[in-house]
């Protein structure tokens, strides 16, 4: 082996180290929204600003319709991919710094797909529970949103996807009810007989299209606003 060869190979391994280091550091990608954050008190009124915390399904509703947000003073702070444990290191830097009135919380499918690993049902609802518990202790009206219906992951066709969902849909639910807080039931509103998001509201059964968000803009309108009369 040439010398010429193992300096290629070193370096190789260096940068993509360098590459995973970087990753590593910032895994809940605190900076995805650092600027905007920074930006919020000139973007948004004070008065009953609502966050919108979650994954793509979150970040795909801005940019479907971004007036739906900047007409009702909401804030997306959606990433794709995803999971909760990402979201509850984030939840400070994007949700509680900005001061809203409501959070609604939309999270646990990329959690049941194994985006960042396995995770059981109690440990994402457990997540999603923490996220709760610090919007409160902060004043902050909660909104926790049911997971939408996924008949299956088109990234991991080998999960199954329908049990969970409707296991944790039920945790939640039932959380609520104890709790006092909203819950924002997508999933009765959306599924088909396969528990399923179907091509209306979809184009790979997992992310809403435009017809999909419409049905699930005013079911979140009435959910914020009963939670503001709180």
């Amino acid at each position: 082996m040439s010398k010429f060869f193992q300096l290629s190979v070193c370096i190789v391994f260096m940068v993509w180290g360098n590459i995973f280091k970087l990753k590593a550091q910032d895994w809940p990608n605190l900076k995805r929204y650092a600027a905007a954050n920074a930006q919020v008190d000139a973007t948004h009124a004070k008065e009953d600003r609502v966050v919108f915390m979650g994954n793509s399904i979150t970040e795909g509703w801005v940019n479907s319709d971004a007036d739906f947000f900047t007409e009702n003073n909401f804030i997306g702070r959606g990433i794709s991919g995803q999971t909760t444990p990402q979201m509850l290191l984030r939840f400070r830097q994007d949700v509680i710094d900005l001061s809203p009135a409501a959070v609604v919380i939309l999270a646990g499918t990329n959690d049941i797909a194994g985006n960042t690993g396995l995770m059981t049902e109690e440990q994402i609802f457990d997540n999603i529970v923490s996220m709760a518990e610090l919007a409160e202790a902060n004043g902050i009206k909660v909104i926790i949103s049911s997971i939408l219906p996924a008949a299956n992951y088109p990234w991991k066709p080998e999960i199954e996807s329908v049990a969970p969902i409707l296991k944790i849909n039920t945790m939640l639910k039932y959380y609520c009810e104890g709790k006092g807080i909203v819950y924002l039931d997508y999933f009765s509103e959306m599924a088909n007989e396969e528990n399923g998001l179907p091509e209306k509201f979809s184009y790979d059964g997992v992310h809403p299209t435009e017809a999909g968000y419409k049905v699930m803009e005013p079911l979140a309108l009435e959910a914020i606003g009963k939670a503001l009369r709180k």
